[in-house]
C-alpha cells in the first residue's frame, strides 16, 4: 500500500488497494478534475500565489521569488518548499522569502496546485504543522483537507502507474 495513505483508516487503505486492484483509482480522479490550467512559467506561478497571498495574508513577509522546480521529487513527499534566508544589511537584518513548487504540478489539476501553494504560504505565519498552520490552511481553503488527501491520491496513482494526468 502506498506511503502517503500509511496515517488514513485501515478501512480508506482498503478501499484505495481495491481501486488499484481494479485498475480504476486514476479514473476515479479524473472524473473529480480536469487537469488543464494556464500556470505553466514561474511568472504565472508568481502572480497567482501573490493573489492568494494578498487575499488572505496582506500582513506576511513579502515573497521574493515564487517558482517551479525540477528538482523537488514526489518521491520525497515534498511537492513544495519554503525557504527564508536572511542577510545583514548594515546594522539590519534582511530576510528574503521563497517558495518553490514541483515542476510536476504544471501538469496536475489547478485545485491540487492551489493546495500545495496554500499549505506553502501558511508556512509564511506558521513554521510547523501545527492546530494554527491547518486551521490556516481550511481558512485559505475550505476543502484543503480533501484536495490533501486527493493529491495523496494522485500520487498513489502515478507510483502505480495509473495517473490520469500527463506529466
Amino acid at each position: 500500500m502506498s506511503q502517503y495513505l500509511a496515517h488514513y483508516p485501515e478501512q480508506v487503505r482498503a478501499q484505495v488497494a481495491a481501486l488499484l486492484d481494479a485498475g480504476k483509482l486514476g479514473d476515479v480522479l479524473a472524473r473529480r478534475y480536469r487537469a488543464d490550467h494556464s500556470i505553466r512559467t514561474d511568472k504565472a506561478l508568481f502572480d497567482y500565489t501573490q493573489a492568494l497571498k494578498n487575499r488572505f495574508l496582506k500582513r506576511a513577509d513579502p515573497l521574493a521569488k515564487v517558482c517551479f522546480d525540477d528538482k523537488i521529487s514526489l518521491k520525497q513527499q515534498a511537492l513544495g518548499l519554503h525557504t527564508s534566508i536572511s542577510r545583514v544589511q548594515g546594522s539590519k537584518l534582511k530576510a528574503k522569502r521563497e517558495i518553490r513548487i514541483s515542476s510536476r504540478l504544471k501538469t496536475a489539476p489547478e485545485p491540487l496546485l492551489r493546495m500545495v501553494v496554500i499549505h506553502e504560504l501558511a508556512h509564511l505565519k506558521e513554521r510547523d504543522h501545527n492546530k494554527a498552520f491547518y486551521q490556516l490552511c481550511c481558512h485559505m481553503d475550505g476543502d484543503y483537507h480533501q484536495l490533501e488527501f486527493d493529491l495523496r491520491l494522485l500520487l498513489t496513482a502515478i507510483d502505480a502507474g495509473q495517473s490520469p494526468f500527463p506529466g
